[in-house]
């Protein structure tokens, strides 16, 4: 038997020890392995796997990043200058048509997509002869922070395809604007961290649980039990005996369409199980457990996500406000103060974007009754109750 070589299995001149047989105490004796419980295997926490085993290979959490994406890109946008609502602006306009392939819809859930999966968003500007004209996303795993000596962001590195490059500069009137989202990290002064991430455990319990379940409904290859064979009067069954019931086990037993079907032993045989249940292992609490995580890492009620075992709201109607309060809202105001401040540099002007809460259905309870209480306040003049439910005062 050959053993691989060890790191430090060297000389005292630094060359590596020539392989040899192993000797001494393998020699000779038996050789046995007993294999315990293996160590656990995590998916990769990049871009590309969060992606494939996340939205791609997960349902709840495919269903979950496009549930706040979709909500979130459906909302309207408004425009202040100052405390003064404007009608129309470029920057309404850009958002709704950022650019030749998409709609606002389309750009935005692109954005929030990219945000949620990676913790980072990116939108380039596309400046013709000064003048803003069109608004592109950017993928996350192919842009890099260009790091100064100051330890500040000089410039934002785009590669494409594995070898061309394309340097954007983070800050340079004359050069095409770089606009970065991203949420906190608690370990990187320049990067965002990426909630789906934080349920990367529940994600894998989740995935190989419906993998397990697959297996099992397909008889896997992998032994749920053993033939014992225990004969009254000692020995061993004979090699055709053995060949004819290895053949019957496969003929009768494999695949999907005999799951379930029960095993006639004969005199001397007997089934010894080595592996648990799924109902000793709980395997749909477990399962069901996972996908709470991952509703609860990206901010979705599970109730919403059809999830059993969650109580926690009174009905589907709470559950459905405290999404958009406690995740879409503050998805939303951050990104509008954003692109507030990124549209200010751009344009030359004071310009402060905000969500149009108004026209978000899932808090109509919450604005009927602000417009109850507000009317009803008779010690309020009419242009005070209309700065009190947000709108601008009349000139």
């Amino acid at each position: 038997m050959r053993f691989p070589k060890w790191p430090w299995a060297t000389t005292d001149k630094g060359k590596a020890v020539p392989e040899r047989k192993a000797a001494g105490t393998f020699s000779g004796a038996g050789f046995s392995i007993l294999a315990g419980e293996g160590g656990v295997q995590w998916t990769g926490r990049s871009y590309a796997s969060l992606s494939r085993t996340g939205l791609m290979r997960n349902p709840v959490a495919y269903r979950a990043i496009r549930m706040v994406a979709e909500a979130a890109a459906c909302v309207p946008w408004l425009a202040y200058d100052g405390d003064r609502e404007m009608a129309e602006h470029s920057a309404l306009a850009l958002l709704a048509r950022p650019n030749a392939r998409q709609v606002g819809a389309d750009f935005l859930e692109s954005l929030f997509g990219h945000l949620l999966l990676s913790g980072n968003a990116y939108v380039e500007a596309l400046l013709v002869g000064g003048v803003l004209r069109e608004l592109h996303v950017l993928r996350p795993d192919r842009v890099s922070v260009v790091v100064g000596a100051d330890g500040w962001p000089m410039a934002y590195d785009y590669r494409v395809n594995g070898g061309a490059r394309r340097r954007i500069a983070a800050h340079s009137p004359d050069a095409n604007g770089l606009l970065h989202l991203r949420l906190f990290h608690p370990l990187d002064d320049h990067g965002g961290f990426s909630p789906l991430s934080a349920a990367g455990a529940a994600l894998d319990l989740h995935n190989a649980a419906s993998q397990w379940n697959k297996a099992l409904l397909d008889n896997s290859a992998r032994p749920s039990g053993a033939l014992v064979y225990q004969p009254k009067d000692g020995g061993n069954l004979s090699p055709d005996a053995y060949d004819r019931l290895k053949a019957e086990l496969e003929a009768g037993y494999q695949g999907a369409v005999n799951a379930g079907r029960p095993l006639l032993l004969e005199g001397g045989l007997d089934w010894k199980a080595m592996g648990l249940s799924p109902k000793d292992m709980d395997f749909m609490e477990a399962r069901n457990g996972a996908a709470r995580d991952i509703a609860l890492a990206l901010g979705v009620p599970p109730m919403l996500m059809g999830i059993p075992g969650d109580n926690t709201y009174a009905n589907y109607q709470e559950a459905n406000r405290a999404f958009f309060r406690l995740t879409v809202v503050p998805l939303l105001t951050r990104t509008a103060q954003n692109f507030s401040a990124w549209f200010s540099d751009l344009y030359g002007q004071s310009l402060r974007l905000e969500p149009d809460l108004d026209q978000v259905a899932g808090l109509s309870a919450e604005r009927d009754a602000l417009w109850s209480r507000i009317g009803s306040a008779s010690f309020l003049t009419d242009e005070e109750k209309r700065q009190a439910v947000g709108y601008c005062i009349i000139p």
